[in-house]
């Protein structure tokens, strides 16, 4: 037999059924469904409130916990992971944007900006995190057309232009 759901809520039924119509946060109208459930003693045993809700048990006891020891505000804040640290730097970001525009020392691959990073910024990074990073703020693809070949010898070319007739 499950438990017999016993938690005291502060706040009035109407209250709870205001908050939880004005809310578009489907999580948090979950929760405050709970404490609604949970008041109006609708279930006996707080498994069925779970299973009604489709939540696991585990969840519902949390949210109840956190309602006992913090109240209703806690309750409706989601805290999320947030977002992961980039490994690429600013300074880093800012010479790769320049080394990128460069068209007499280009990358010839994201193997070379990768090593490049390594040699320069001391900064080991995997080749995957260098490739995606590179196609998400630069837009670089492994081809990319450049206003002169970064071969070019300029003398050789003064030589052409010199030696040419029909120029």
């Amino acid at each position: 037999m499950g438990r017999i759901a016993e938690i005291v809520i502060q706040e009035s039924l109407g209250e709870l059924k205001t908050l939880a119509r004005q809310t578009r946060n489907y999580r948090i109208k979950l929760r405050l469904t709970c404490l609604i459930y949970s008041k109006s003693k609708r279930f006996k045993t707080q498994t069925d409130l779970s299973t009604h809700l489709g939540v696991d048990y585990s969840t519902l006891k949390r949210w109840l916990k956190q309602y006992k020891d913090e109240g209703l505000a806690s309750l409706l804040t989601l805290a999320s992971g947030g977002n992961k640290k980039s490994m690429i730097t600013p300074p880093i970001h800012a010479a790769l944007a320049d080394r990128l525009e460069s068209s007499s020392n280009p990358f010839r691959g994201y193997w070379d900006a990768q090593t490049w990073i390594k040699e320069v910024f001391k900064k080991e990074l995997q080749y995957n995190t260098v490739r995606t990073y590179l196609i998400r703020h630069f837009k670089t693809k492994l081809k990319t057309p450049r206003k002169s070949h970064y071969k070019k010898d300029e003398q050789a070319i003064e030589a052409f232009f010199k030696t040419s007739k029909y120029i």
